[in-house]
């Protein structure tokens, strides 16, 4: 196995909220206690989606947990010419192809149909890049470290959107590329992401990129029984360390790692002290988790 390279990769949409605290937590306790890196990239390939200066709050907000990074900040919106490379390799292969579809035209279907797999339908229309899901891709298994033998059949996913019409970079290729970039062996993130990794692991294999080993972590719902969201408007996490401290401890029930009912009001250099020595991914339970922790100042 090569060293561990953990990473938390957060959009820039909005401030982190208690669903991003228990993900970025977990990659974080998962990456040091196995003695290895810990890794930030800000996934800021969106600009319309990211207000300014909100990727400074999210610093912040890490800071307040006692959650410390390694090495610089990877930043997407650099990565243009990299994964232009991807896309042309991909080209050279066969595997990607530009679409004018939209998705107005095809949403009786469950998937896109590939009917410009063959040639543009509206040439004169603006284009995305899509990689074909019919032409020697295997299907897709992995084991998950929390949740078991995953298969997929790539026939049943479509034909995953790499490039947009508006000349943006999708995110499955992005992150395919900058975790073979930064050498990441481990992805932990929540369940809600499951389903993306068949495309990621297939565009590993055609790339010829390492394929990381992944923790994908039970799901926490708001009080309504929803996924905990930014679209949802879940309440930002503080940037105080007195204030992160109670939210910290409620992480840790969160991940089912029981720590001591004292230990809510400590700094979180204890917490994570503590969190550190008795982590374990055995102790979670692969079930979604309703959260009504108190929201911090």
């Amino acid at each position: 196995m090569p060293r561990y390279r953990g990473r938390f990769a957060p959009t820039p949409s909005g401030p982190l909220h208690f669903g991003s605290l228990v993900a970025a937590l977990a990659s974080f306790l998962d990456a040091r206690h196995a003695g290895g890196e810990w890794l930030l990239r800000i996934e800021d390939i969106d600009p319309p989606r990211c207000p300014p200066g909100t990727a400074d709050i999210i610093l912040k907000q890490l800071e307040a947990f006692g959650l410390h990074w390694d090495g610089p900040i990877h930043w997407q919106h650099e990565r243009d010419a990299a994964y232009q490379a991807a896309l042309d390799a991909l080209i050279a292969q066969g595997l990607a192809y530009r679409c004018s579809c939209s998705r107005r035209q095809w949403r009786a279907h469950a998937i896109y149909p590939g009917w410009c797999r063959d040639g543009v339908r509206e040439p004169h229309k603006p284009v995305a890049w899509r990689l074909r899901s019919d032409r020697g891709l295997r299907p897709v298994t992995w084991e998950d470290r929390l949740f078991g033998h995953q298969h997929f059949d790539p026939a049943l996913f479509g034909d995953v959107v790499l490039k947009r019409k508006d000349g943006l970079w999708a995110y499955q290729l992005a992150v395919v590329v900058d975790d073979a970039a930064q050498g990441i062996s481990d992805v932990v993130r929540g369940f809600d992401l499951l389903d993306n990794t068949p495309w990621q692991r297939q565009l590993q294999h055609a790339l010829g990129l390492p394929e990381p080993r992944y923790l994908h972590l039970p799901l926490i719902l708001g009080p309504d029984g929803q996924k905990l969201s930014k679209q949802n408007h879940a309440p930002p996490l503080p940037e105080s360390e007195h204030a992160a401290r109670p939210l910290l401890h409620a992480a840790l029930v969160a991940l089912d790692q029981a720590p001591p009912d004292a230990l809510a009001e400590s700094p979180v250099s204890e917490q994570l002290s503590w969190a550190l020595s008795h982590w374990s991914v055995a102790r979670i339970r692969p079930q979604a988790m309703r959260h009504d922790a108190p929201h911090g100042d």
